[in-house]
């Protein structure tokens, strides 16, 4: 199997390339099968925007290219998270976003600022706790399918950054999606009165992990993952190791 995908300018994270959420999303869709599967996508470099890049059969999965660099791969993965409980919907409406005062990349699709209702996925997490982020969310319908379900790639992109803001909430490093790891357990609807959660796992070095999980507007959990982030020079490169 050979075939391309594009990564609209519109879909970018940091300036001139892809959210790591949405490109891990994108990926997964060829291997997700059955909703409960979980997919593990490793980010090897920043994903080039608005080009086709190659998809390519990669054993039991399946890698991005750009000409001969790699830029991903997806795997079937395992997932052994435990989810903290989450606050309500008015609780995470509460909790002030860091983000509005400073954002190392204010045009990210899924947490920029900059971005508006319906063009960014606008998931914007801030404590609730000491050990808990969290986010209140209502999906545009502009990132849902015929159904009005909220399309795969885009629940990839929206437990994305938060984990992100969890890792970097003892600091202000800039850290890049290296690694998200996911199981979506079942649809959300655009318009869904939804809480993004995000927290910190461990520091390794320049590896950061943490969890991340998306629930419904019944409370009931409709996404989870696991994301390793890897701290950076303030001078972003366009490859973020994971190894």
């Amino acid at each position: 199997m050979a075939r391309s995908v594009v990564i609209d300018e519109r879909f970018c994270g940091p300036p001139g390339i892809g959210n790591g959420g949405y490109v891990a999303g994108r990926l997964a869709l060829t291997l997700a099968g059955a909703p409960e599967r979980v997919v593990e996508v490793t980010l090897r470099r920043g994903a080039p925007l608005g080009r086709a890049l190659d998809l390519v059969d990669a054993g039991d999965g399946i890698a991005l290219h750009d000409d001969d660099r790699l830029i991903a791969e997806a795997h079937p993965g395992a997932l052994a998270l435990d989810a903290p409980a989450p606050p309500t919907f008015e609780q995470a409406a509460r909790a002030p976003y860091a983000g509005f005062h400073h954002h190392s990349f204010p045009r990210c699709f899924a947490c920029g600022p900059e971005r508006t209702e319906g063009d960014g996925l606008r998931v914007m997490p801030g404590p609730v706790s000491a050990d808990l982020l969290a986010a209140a969310w209502v999906p545009d319908a502009a990132f849902a399918d015929a159904d009005g379900r909220l399309r795969s790639e885009f629940v990839w992109a929206a437990l994305d950054c938060p984990g992100g803001w969890a890792v970097i909430a003892d600091g202000n490093p800039r850290v890049l999606l290296g690694r998200l790891t996911a199981r979506l357990e079942r649809p959300v609807q655009a318009g869904e009165r939804c809480v993004v959660t995000a927290w910190r796992l461990g520091i390794d070095g320049r590896k950061r992990t943490a969890g991340s999980a998306l629930y419904g507007a019944d409370g009931r959990l409709a996404a989870l993952a696991h994301a390793t982030w890897i701290e950076v020079a303030p001078a972003v490169p366009m490859a973020a190791p994971t190894q």
